[in-house]
């Protein structure tokens, strides 16, 4: 049974083929448009995963949306009338959107899906999931357990803003939930607006701007604002908040409590967002350690499967995980909407058609969430000659001792290997390479390459086997989703003066062996690179290990601020033209800047809307 699963018209529409239940392709539709959390239907990803399965439209059996557009709508409604005659501005502009476009949803998907179609009608396939269920599906069926409890956080679906499934074999049971307008998510985008972020793409800047701050806001917030139970539940004061139906997300009432307006984005950063993101970062992490303890206390199963928005605050996650609650946690690599997509087909192959799972005992069903588009040699060399890049060819091991000699010299590698990431982490296939052991290096790929706030941490990868040498983390970390603090053998003591720093001034200290990788409170997010899923990466830091005795990279996307990772050989060159990047390896390509024609540089600086 071959099913096609969609997200769309939120933000990151993605799609995701699965065949007799296993994964075949996934991608985001922003990595082929170029267009940041694009929210259009998804036409080019579903081409993509129709070209990965040598598929027609007409040979998939089943497209499931993942989510019910009419629930949706009728929350809307009701919280309209709930709250009339406040919120009519945003009453006025969305009735007309949804009344245009969004109540027809089903039929505009059967004639977009029809326009993909050699047959030209896709009807009779289309069949709808739930939200949240999406959500549970795509933690759950993927991952290596046969039972477990299974955790969604995020803004909205329909109604459900938290929930709480029971997955065993091939079934999963909703058996809690808290609804619209209380919502973790929202609460953490509130503070993302208010401190002067984009809501849906900041989020990752708050948290890595929260260990800059003290959180001396958090019982302000738990007092006024947040209502929060011993078992996790929560409620929120609507009175602080004009998401539900305004057209911001704070209300006067929440910045006459924190004492002033929501920052301008672009503006110096104080202290005082420092200790705003500290804040709600600890109130977030007090949620989710509540709801996992209560979880696992009235379950009494050891597995966790996290998915939603919320599971990508991989601090948090790094806190649940260090609890104890549960024995096991495994995380949806595309924990946010576009990891819906896959969600949809899954619930629908293992719920709605009660077809078993496959578990192999040992890894997730993911690949490594490898899922994307990859191009043969033959491919690359003609696409870059096309471009005008100029390159030479090296094979193994000459390749990675390049690579080596690059990044030894300080040098930003750019690494385009094999089929493309699913989800917002670049794990490797997709990423900008750099030494750890580098003091500079963190300032350097901040400023002169991905052009974005110097305060922004980055994500060391790792070689599984070494992980606990570097790291206080017992267990693999495959998707860039666990927080774990740099082993005390590993770090540099303070000096005095050094302690007494506050804020941005902790930034350029070096803390540990690895200080690229290390942020201001000795944390880093932690990939662990596994021979299994990515024997191209391993050995490329198996070579830097030989080389210089430690097994870690600097790893974050091949991207610049604002900009989707890169998708084609194409793309990764036009953004090394447009940045600081000296060396780019795609698959057997080498590419310096030194070689490049000046003419084909670009101006990336201010090419994308900021993210």
């Amino acid at each position: 049974m071959r099913i096609l699963g969609l997200s769309a018209f939120y933000h990151d529409s993605a799609a995701a083929l699965i065949e007799d239940g296993r994964v075949v392709a996934a991608a985001q539709e922003e990595r082929f448009t170029r267009k940041r959390h694009d929210a259009g239907f998804p036409q080019e990803a579903i081409k993509y995963c129709l070209q990965a399965g040598a598929l027609s439209l007409d040979d998939v059996d089943h497209v499931v949306f993942f989510e019910k557009p009419l629930v949706k709508f009728e929350r809307l409604l009701e919280t309209y009338l709930a709250n009339a005659p406040r919120g009519f501005s945003s009453f006025k502009m969305a009735i007309p959107v949804w009344i245009k476009e969004k109540l027809f949803q089903k039929a505009n998907l059967e004639k977009a899906l029809g326009t993909l179609a050699p047959s030209g009608s896709a009807a009779g396939k289309l069949l709808f999931a739930e939200h949240h269920q999406s959500h549970a599906a795509s933690a759950f069926f993927p991952s290596p357990f046969e039972e477990a409890v299974v955790l969604t956080m995020d803004g909205v679906g329909e109604w459900a803003t938290t929930s709480v499934a029971i997955g065993r074999g091939n079934t999963l049971e909703t058996v809690r939930e808290i609804h619209f307008p209380h919502s973790l998510g929202l609460l953490y985008s509130a503070f993302t607006y208010y401190t002067g972020f984009k809501v849906n793409s900041g989020e990752y800047k708050v948290m890595g701007l929260a260990p800059y701050g003290e959180p001396r806001y958090a019982q302000l917030i738990l007092d006024k604002i947040v209502d929060l139970k011993e078992d996790g539940s929560f409620w929120l004061d609507q009175s602080y908040f004009n998401y539900a139906t305004g057209l911001t997300m704070t209300s006067q009432k929440f910045h006459d409590l924190f004492g002033a307006a929501p920052r301008t984005s672009e503006t110096l950063l104080t202290q005082r967002e420092m200790d705003l993101a500290a804040s709600v970062q600890k109130v977030t992490e007090e949620v989710m350690l509540r709801l996992s303890r209560s979880l696992a206390k009235t379950y009494g199963i050891e597995n966790l499967c996290l998915a939603g928005g919320v599971a990508l605050n991989c601090v948090g996650n790094g806190k649940v995980l260090r609890d104890g609650s549960f024995k096991n946690i495994w995380i949806q690599p595309a924990a946010g909407d576009a990891g819906g997509s896959l969600g949809a087909a899954l619930a629908a192959y293992h719920v709605q058609f009660d077809r078993p799972r496959q578990l192999n005992g040992a890894l997730d069903a993911m690949q490594g969430s490898y899922l994307g588009p990859e191009f043969s040699q033959a491919e690359i060399e003609q696409r870059l000659a096309a471009a005008g890049a100029k390159f030479s060819v090296a094979g193994t091991p000459e390749l990675f001792e390049r690579a080596c000699d690059a990044l030894e010299a300080g040098c930003a590698v750019g690494w385009f290997q094999g089929r493309m990431e699913f989800g917002p982490r670049a794990l490797g296939a997709r990423s900008i390479l750099g030494d750890p052991r580098n003091p500079q290096m963190q300032k350097n790929l901040n400023l002169k390459i991905k052009y974005r706030e110097s305060f922004r941490p980055f994500a060391p990868s790792i070689l599984a086997e070494d992980v606990a040498d570097y790291f206080e983390l017992g267990v693999n970390s495959p998707y860039m989703l666990l927080v774990a603090d740099v082993k005390e053998g590993r770090r540099r003591s303070m000096t005095s003066d050094e302690e007494r720093l506050f804020g941005i001034e902790k930034l350029n200290v070096t803390r540990s062996e690895i200080p690229a990788v290390t942020h201001v409170d000795y944390s880093a997010r932690v990939q662990t690179v596994h021979e299994e899923t990515n024997p191209r990466y391993h050995a490329l830091l198996s070579a830097f290990k030989r080389r210089t005795g430690c097994p870690v990279l600097v790893n974050t996307s091949f991207n610049v601020r604002g900009e989707p990772i890169v998708c084609t050989p194409e793309d990764a060159f036009r953004c090394f033209m447009g940045t600081e990047m000296e060396t780019l390896i795609i698959g057997d390509c080498v590419l310096a800047k030194s070689d490049q024609d000046p003419a084909l540089a670009k101006d990336y600086k201010d090419k994308f809307e900021l993210d």
